[in-house]
């Protein structure tokens, strides 16, 4: 999973009948008959789509039925059976059987030896994330689920759930929607057919257990679609831009030269035929989507960004986050533990190793393109010192692989964003410890090709003995870090690390954008009034300094549109995209005077710590960090 800096804003601020089934026990059913499910895009009711599921026939007294809780790649608590409405319990003659919802997400069904099927209506999570959720948290956009007559995203986890003990039932997923509609899926198409009045399509899907309808997100609609091929993948490119701003043809331009780079840096890793990356571009109505970023599948992912965002920026960010998942192949799609392996959607338990899972993989995207050349070493460096700086903001005496197995709980869910930042540092810092103890033979990325290798995406590792495994394969140097600086609670000295490269941090001006110095946030919000305001840092941006901002300046409108925490993170996401020479107006509360700025962009700046070469670097320091950036 990758969420952007803009996306974090606030928190850091076949209906069936059947006398002809066949009885089955339950463990009988998980290695006989599919469990049967449809989903109706034709019958939506008041942005509600109906869901059927046909499970077969059971012999037991009572089951379970549940929606996730949490899913995977996921590391909060989306709940999803709190969109669910009219469940219902059918038995062969039409009536309704006794159920009981024993908590958020799970139903027990009484009298299940006379269950037929079960029909319930699913809510739009979009729509609710921005009247501020059902008692809670919403679901992150990339993990949730869009209801509206020219799109619909189904992450089918936020639609179809499972029964305990037949999560690794065969699924047949039946897929009916206006004839109009384009589709786009990497789960197995089965069959297709057409209503008698051809104004519907339905379409029928397979899924080998309940962990492949979870991994294979669908959209359909009016849809913007491009193939093109990567090597021996073929990606699938489809992207919704309602207003029609950008299109999928002009995306594939920046995908296709990303991907190949990272084929290329790659090299011979196992990968997949198919790769799918769906792309929602949410507009600035009240029902859009506010969690800007992307969720990792094992062949696909889905990422949601603003739609008013410049084609470079978009570019941009798209290279970022999409490069960030794809990596995600490597870890923790081929290389987890047996939390992940064997994941529990209603009581799941975490990994000790968010330090690889999200930070190697969130270096891999950094690393791979001043490498491949997309980037020269001074953006790389700039990027690095950027997650420095945002680390620093964190707690960084936190053991990282404690805050990992209590991801959920506080205060370690509050330094989550630390995955990204330290996480990544971390991966950097295994990467130059391992150049310069192999003679630049061996790096980070050859470490994960040997995790790989030995486990593989069906052998999980044991969570408590990866570091010691990790230390055998290659130095002690290397343990000896892990294990002071991941499992410990000790600071890094990054200096020690960009001595070993000939680089040195240095006091300098260095150019920022206008929300943000140098990676850290200069607007706050008040929760209890719900307005966004100017902090203390505002000072020491050129820019806004220039045009006489103050600390607690409060950010009424900015382009003519109301700031509220509701809409911060599109309103904010489009700051975050600005560029000099753009003319703009902001309005502002300064103790109840309006004050009115309006004005072209120029590039500002900040006085910060920048990354450099020194100047009396050795060569075996430059040859250690030739092999660092350039493999």
């Amino acid at each position: 999973m990758k969420k952007l800096l803009i996306t974090l804003f606030i928190g850091l601020l076949l209906a069936g009948c059947g006398t002809a089934k066949k009885a089955t026990t339950i463990n009988d059913l998980a290695t006989s008959n599919p469990i049967v499910t449809s989903i109706d895009l034709t019958q939506v009711i008041d942005d509600k789509v109906p869901v059927i599921i046909n499970p077969g026939r059971f012999t037991v007294d009572t089951i379970t039925y549940r929606l996730p809780k949490v899913i995977q790649g996921t590391y909060s608590i989306s709940d999803f059976g709190k969109y669910i409405d009219d469940f219902k319990a059918i038995d062969y003659e039409g009536n309704a059987l006794p159920i009981n919802k024993v908590d958020t997400n799970s139903w027990i069904i009484s009298n299940a030896s006379n269950l037929d099927k079960i029909e319930y209506y699913v809510n739009d999570t979009y729509d609710i994330e921005i009247t501020g959720g059902i008692g809670g948290d919403t679901p992150f956009s990339p993990a949730g689920t869009n209801i509206e007559p020219e799109n619909y995203v189904l992450n089918l986890h936020g639609f179809i759930g499972y029964f305990d003990s037949l999560k690794n039932n065969q699924y047949k997923l039946d897929v009916t929607a206006p004839a109009t509609f384009k589709r786009s899926s990497a789960l197995q198409n089965v069959g297709t057919s057409t209503s008698e009045d051809e104004t519907k399509i339905t379409t029928s899907y397979f899924a080998p257990r309940y962990f492949d309808i979870t991994d294979n997100p669908m959209m359909y609609g009016k849809l913007d679609i491009e193939e093109f091929q990567v090597g021996d993948i073929k990606i699938v490119l489809s992207v919704y831009s309602p207003n029609k701003v950008h299109t999928a043809k002009k995306i594939k331009e920046t995908m296709h030269k990303m991907m190949q780079a990272q084929k290329t840096y790659l090299g011979d890793t196992d990968s997949t035929p198919r790769y799918d990356i769906f792309l929602y571009l949410a507009g600035q109505d009240e029902t859009s989507p506010k969690g800007f970023g992307a969720l990792e599948h094992h062949t696909s992912t889905v990422v949601v960004l603003p739609e008013t965002m410049p084609e470079t920026a978009l570019a941009k960010s798209m290279t970022d986050v999409v490069s960030h998942e794809f990596f995600h192949i490597v870890t923790p799609l081929s290389v987890h533990s047996e939390d992940v392996h064997y994941f529990d959607y209603n009581k799941p338990t975490f990994s000790k190793h968010l330090w690889m899972y999200e930070g190697v993989t969130e270096y891999f995207a950094s690393l791979f393109q001043v490498d491949q050349g997309l980037v020269s070493e001074d953006e790389f460096y700039t990027k690095i010192m950027g997650k420095i700086q945002a680390a620093s903001k964190l707690d960084d005496t936190m053991s990282f692989t404690v805050m990992s197995e209590n991801i959920l709980d506080k205060p370690y869910a509050d330094n989550y964003y630390n995955v990204y930042q330290k996480g990544a540092l971390i991966g950097m810092c295994v990467d130059i410890l391992l150049r310069e103890e192999s003679n630049g033979t061996r790096g980070i990325l050859s470490l994960m090709k040997e995790l790989s290798s030995k486990y593989g995406k069906n052998k999980p590792f044991e969570d408590d003995k990866l570091i010691e495994e990790i230390t055998a394969m290659t130095y002690s140097s290397v343990g000896e870090f892990l294990n002071t600086h991941v499992i410990g609670t000790t600071p890094i000295n990054y200096s020690e690390f960009f001595e070993k490269t000939g680089l040195e941090i240095v006091e300098s001006n260095i150019e920022t954008n206008y929300i943000q110095n140098a990676g850290a946030l200069i607007v706050g919000a008040n929760q209890q009034n719900g307005t966004i305001h100017f902090n203390s840092l505002v000072s020491q941006n050129s820019f806004w300094n220039e045009q006489g901002v103050q600390p607690n300046d409060v950010i009424k409108e900015i382009d003519g549109t109301a700031v509220t925490i509701q809409n911060a993170n599109q309103i904010f996401g489009q700051v975050f995209s600005w560029q000099p020479g753009k003319e703009v107006e902001v309005k502002l509360d300064r103790n109840g005077e309006e004050v009115i700025i309006k004005t072209t962009l120029t590039q500002s700046y900040t006085t910060g710590k920048k990354l450099q070469a020194k100047e009396n670097a050795t060569e075996a320091q430059k040859a250690l960090r030739e092999v660092w950036l350039k493999g």
